[in-house]
């Protein structure tokens, strides 16, 4: 698959579940206060939804660079060395997700030989646990997209940076930066 292809998938799937959460919520709201009716299938769904929103959502996160981490070591190294760091810890994302895919796999597997069905839906356990392999197989292709960057040279940023955001939107509201004060 392309990654063209592969950012409008993840980019579909997300707004797909947050707005089928979205709406699944508001009608049991709606049904048991206007109605005094509850959709007994409502709460297990939408937490099976919004499983897959973290799952998918974690790939997206590397995509675009918005996962938080303590980075204050790896700004203060040389430019050559840090590179070196960038690309050990997207080796070791790299094996995380592949032990996390594996494991997942094995207990999905597991659910479905036993044949365990959801409690309050006529769905085999298997379907919504599903997403976990699939959402760390996304992570990993993800890494490893960035790790072939970083292997090629090109700059990487596995974390977002929170100051540069925060100054960025400041000066995006029309505040003033420490450059303008002085």
């Amino acid at each position: 698959m392309k990654p063209a292809r592969l950012d409008r998938l993840e980019e579909g799937l997300i707004a797909l579940l947050l707005a089928a959460m979205t709406l699944i919520t508001f009608g049991q709201v709606v049904a048991r206060y206007v109605f005094n009716y509850s959709f007994v299938w409502a709460l297990e769904l939408t937490t099976y939804l919004f499983g897959a929103l973290i799952f998918i959502g974690m790939s997206y996160g590397v995509r675009v660079g918005a996962h938080i981490g303590v980075d204050a070591l790896v700004k203060i190294l040389p430019a050559r060395i840090a590179h070196r760091v960038a690309i050990v810890a997207c080796a070791l994302c790299l094996a995380y997700a592949g032990i996390v895919f594996v494991g997942g796999w094995i207990y999905v597997d597991k659910i479905y030989e036993v044949g365990i069905m959801a409690q309050d839906m006529p769905i085999p356990q298997w379907v919504p646990r599903l997403v976990l392999p699939i959402g760390f197989a996304l992570l990993f292709i993800r890494f490893a997209g960035v790790l072939i960057g970083l292997l090629r040279g090109k700059e990487a940023h596995l974390l977002g940076d929170e100051v540069e955001d925060a100054l960025k939107y400041r000066s995006d509201t029309g505040g003033s930066s420490t450059q303008e004060e002085k």
